[in-house]
């Protein structure tokens, strides 16, 4: 079974070669994606029921020996990580097809767009297997240069615009997490995270603060973390209603998963918990009031992610088994509801002609089914139950009761206000763009597109299916949590790969 683990990165970049060959011929461009997204589905899903039963699968790529080699590792977080998104990008591909179909290539250039989702889906996938810094860095690399490309598709003046920013702070980040790679190198010799969970122990604490303060500065910027997060909401709402909803859904999420991963294999039991506590209610209530500030809806839920980031950051800080497994349960939460909300505004924007609040109005009369795909993963978001987001919500504030101390109450008053504001941010959608009798007499809709519909359709139900199926999802998440925290089934594994 250790044959499967490359291939989620493997499957991708064979799909962008094939599609940028295939330029002029979109439908085969169209088939070889999907079937290549769909192949990496099936070996995700496989990947989770191997190491679920068996244990972590390591390869070292090339033969090579650990630690001079590239090492990738599938252990239960990053199998998890990899089927949700898997499922995710997949289905934004379909809506995207969808678009680009009913479009032309005048607004989504087929030749364009599918080599850069692939290679922006095997950057993401690369970075939840990396067993490296470095390594880690290159995924980072790989989905950003993807993403430059896909935020400007269209290559409209503020799309343009929007880019630029979102290339700088992004080549920042990169710049920081690269020098931090450098400065972790030349203290323990090494940057497989295998060797450095041992090596980064013996140095001075001092040092070891600086180091681990430079890796989530670098994530904390790719994650959105408040005060790091004022570019997102200026960047995201401009591209595509397909490349906002999985920017939205996935990106932040990586610089989540190697905060998790950084916090408990190299850098555990340090004082920077407290400061992601701190960093936590920031940006949920920073977040949650700019969201309620926005007459746009892409607008108001790119601030609701900024808001959210901060649910993820609770749970990481808390750094106790009940803490982490809700964080991993509302990562996969997250990335399903955000994702499905974004596909909804695309729908709303192509049948109403806008995401302006004050200039829509009498969608729920106009198109039920449109009202009906909004109403459910805003409730969702919202955490109302018995979606999956109240019970990621309700982890989190057992898990910061059982901590106890003044930080974790802060945190569980400010989720709870976080998930009321929250609410007051979707009603106000609802009422304005849904409820209410429209200004003005509405011209006749435009029409949607089966597969956009199909698509967001099957990412609702999928939001439903983590709330039926929540009971095994957070039996997962608590094993994965415990062995994050262990370590040593992570070191172990890549120890008996290297001999």
């Amino acid at each position: 079974m250790t044959a499967l683990v490359p291939l989620p990165v493997v499957l991708p970049l064979l799909g962008a070669a094939v599609t940028l060959v295939l330029t002029r011929y979109p439908r085969a461009q169209r088939i070889v994606s999907f079937t290549a997204l769909t192949a990496v589905l099936g070996v995700s899903v496989a990947l989770l029921v191997e190491v679920s039963r068996h244990g972590t699968l390591v390869v070292a790529v090339g033969g090579w020996p650990v630690p001079v080699g590239i090492v990738l590792v599938a252990d239960r977080f990053a199998a998890l990580m990899l089927v949700v998104s898997a499922a995710v990008t997949l289905c934004v591909l379909v809506y995207s097809i969808g678009q680009g179909m009913a479009d032309g290539s005048e607004e989504t250039p087929l030749s364009i767009y599918h080599p850069s989702y692939l290679v922006l889906t095997a950057g993401v996938t690369n970075a939840f297997l990396a067993g490296d810094l470095f390594n880690l860095y290159v995924g980072f690399e790989i989905l950003l240069v993807a993403s430059y490309v896909l935020i400007t598709v269209g290559a409209t003046e503020e799309r343009v615009r929007a880019g630029t920013t979102y290339v700088v702070v992004s080549l920042l980040s990169s710049l920081i997490f690269l020098t931090g790679v450098g400065l972790i190198y030349a203290a323990a010799g090494t940057v497989n995270m295998a060797q450095l969970a041992g090596r980064l122990d013996a140095l001075p604490d001092g040092l070891r603060l600086m180091l681990n303060c430079v890796l989530l500065l670098a994530f904390g910027i790719k994650a959105a973390v408040f005060p790091l997060s004022a570019w997102l909401p200026d960047s995201y709402p401009t591209a595509l209603a397909p490349v906002t909803a999985v920017f939205a859904g996935l990106l932040t999420k990586v610089g989540i998963y190697a905060i998790i991963r950084v916090e408990t294999l190299l850098f555990p039991g340090g004082p920077t918990p407290e400061l992601l506590l701190v960093l936590a209610l920031l940006t949920m209530l920073v977040g949650i009031l700019g969201a309620i500030a926005q007459s746009d809806i892409k607008r108001l839920l790119s601030f609701t992610l900024v808001s959210h980031i901060g649910y993820l950051l609770f749970g990481i800080g808390l750094a106790t088994d009940l803490g982490l497994s809700a964080a991993i349960f509302y990562v996969v939460h997250h990335i399903t509801i955000q994702t499905t909300l974004f596909l909804v505004v695309g729908l709303v924007e192509r049948f109403g002609g806008s995401t302006a609040l004050d200039r829509l109005g009498g969608l729920a009369s106009l198109s039920p089914l449109l009202a009906i795909l909004f109403f459910v993963p805003a409730m969702n978001l919202a955490g109302i139950p018995p979606f999956s987001g109240f019970l990621g919500k309700l982890g989190l504030i057992e898990a910061g009761v059982a901590a106890g101390g003044g930080l974790p109450w802060a945190l569980v008053a400010g989720g709870l206000a976080t998930s009321l504001l929250t609410l007051y941010a979707v009603a106000r959608v609802w009422n304005m763009a849904f409820w209410r009798r429209p200004a003005t007499v509405p011209t006749e809709a435009s029409g949607l597109p089966g597969l956009m519909v199909g698509s967001t359709v099957a990412l609702v139900v999928g939001g439903v299916a983590l709330t039926v199926l929540a009971g095994p999802l957070y039996d997962l998440t608590v094993d994965t949590a415990a062995e994050l925290l262990a370590r040593a089934p992570y070191v172990e594994a890549v120890r008996a790969a290297a001999r």
